[in-house]
């Protein structure tokens, strides 16, 4: 199967649209034209991810983060994108990534359904086309629990390792919103609905303890934490819609250790 059909079945259910202005999404490097076999899927193109890619003998690597994001003036052997880049290429990888438009059309809703949400409604609306799809998800527990059940649950459902907490552990929390990856920006947007808490990545102390005081708790997760689940959704989605494809999924290796 060549590298354009595949990318024309990932865009059948994540259309490049979806993204956000910002974002850097589709084949960021390779050809379109190369006959794929093995697809190796991960979060991030780092240093140990292509050598992977490289080793399995993988003709595409998926990620969810774009390697490429700033614009690139050089790729050379100078800097670890150039060498990334220089690397696939040399090994005649085709290298696509999906971002926001994953967030907006997979990410949210998978997230939600871990959390075991019912009825939940899109966070921030970021596309309104007669159908609003958006970032992260915000629904009502049936009954109220405490964050520190909260925590546990997230920590159950996406094994994201240590969770850093914002607010009083025995509070009771029944609105929840989730928003996977960096949510300082989405603060606003779960204040706006009402939630409680907000699991999320990436929160620094001063936005954590401001939320409490505004009468939202954080759940930080982490940004790789919550994020995870792309790999293993799209290895899912790619095997059932790529048939004859050999897909494999980098495993779960968080990029920090608490010591």
């Amino acid at each position: 199967m060549l590298c354009q059909e595949i990318i024309s079945i990932i865009e059948k259910s994540y259309p490049e649209k979806y993204a956000l202005d910002w974002d850097n999404v589709g084949l960021l490097a390779g050809r379109d034209d190369k006959e794929v076999k093995r697809v190796y899927i991960a979060l991030d193109a780092t240093d140990e991810v292509v050598e992977a890619a490289v080793e399995r003998g993988a003709d595409m690597l998926i990620t969810h983060h774009p390697l490429i994001f700033g614009a690139l003036k050089q790729v050379t052997n100078r800097n670890f994108i150039g060498r990334r880049i220089i690397k696939m290429l040399q090994n005649d990888i085709s290298y696509y990534a999906m971002h926001t438009n994953y967030d907006v059309l997979g990410m949210a809703d998978l997230s939600g359904k871990m959390l075991h949400l019912s009825d939940a409604k899109v966070l921030e609306v970021t596309w309104d086309d007669g159908c609003q799809e958006g970032i992260g998800r915000v629904a009502d527990l049936e009954e109220a629990i405490t964050l520190a059940e909260c925590a546990a649950a997230v920590k159950d459902s996406f094994n994201p390792g240590p969770v850093k907490v914002f607010g009083d552990l025995a509070c009771k929390v029944k609105r929840i919103a989730i928003s996977p990856g960096a949510g300082k920006s989405m603060i606003g947007a779960a204040l706006g609905k009402k939630a409680d808490v907000l699991v999320t990545g990436d929160i620094d102390h001063h936005t954590g303890i401001d939320a409490v005081a505004d009468g939202l708790c954080i759940i930080d997760a982490g940004h790789y934490g919550v994020e995870h689940i792309f790999v293993e959704d799209m290895k899912r989605y790619l095997e059932e819609n790529a048939p004859g494809i050999e897909v494999a999924a980098a495993p779960i290796r968080h990029p920090f250790v608490i010591i």
